[in-house]
């Protein structure tokens, strides 16, 4: 192949530089995030991906007897004993309407706790967005102690689950 044939295959403004401020501008938008959008109760909440590591659907789940009413019990994850947390059990389900999804989440240890798998009781699994920095706010309901912000999706806002407090408002480690 012949340089000028070469040359006439790559786009006519790069020699201009139209082609590189373009690279240049995609480097300057917000990096975008994935998260994992789901209902429990009649909010909406939302994890990072990165945080979830699967959603199964309703197991059987053995409850514990005189553990708090936000622990609805433990289910077996292909040999892992899980803690299941309602984290919308303020609101009060309606008896014998059981949530139909888990999110099993898992929150890294560090240098005083070890790894811990977490399920989370979800009516509806929503489904995983993409959102920039822009798109979340800073400011959670002062109720909801376990949220550090809002996630704007689908013009609805969803709460942003911090795992950390969540184990700290709803304490499992001890299952």
């Amino acid at each position: 192949m012949t340089a000028a044939r070469e040359n006439a295959a790559l786009p006519l403004d790069i020699d201009g530089g139209a082609f590189l401020e373009g690279e240049i501008f995609s480097e300057q938008r917000s990096p975008e995030r994935q998260y994992c959008v789901f209902r429990a109760g009649r909010e909406r909440f939302c994890f990072s991906v990165l945080e979830v590591e699967e959603v199964v659907d309703w197991p059987a789940v053995t409850r514990i007897p005189l553990t708090p009413a936000f622990l609805m019990g433990v289910f077996n994850l292909r040999g892992t004993i899980v803690p299941l947390i309602d984290i919308a059990f303020t609101e009060g389900r309606r008896p014998g309407l059981l949530p139909k999804h888990v999110v099993v989440a898992l929150l890294k240890g560090d240098g005083q706790r070890e790894d811990l798998r977490l399920g989370i009781a979800s009516d509806e699994v929503i489904g995983t967005f993409s959102a920039s920095e822009d798109a979340l706010l800073d400011q959670a309901p002062a109720d909801v102690p376990h949220c550090r912000g809002m996630l704007r999706h689908e013009d609805r806002l969803a709460l942003v689950v911090d795992l950390r407090r969540l184990v700290d408002v709803f304490p499992v480690p001890v299952i």
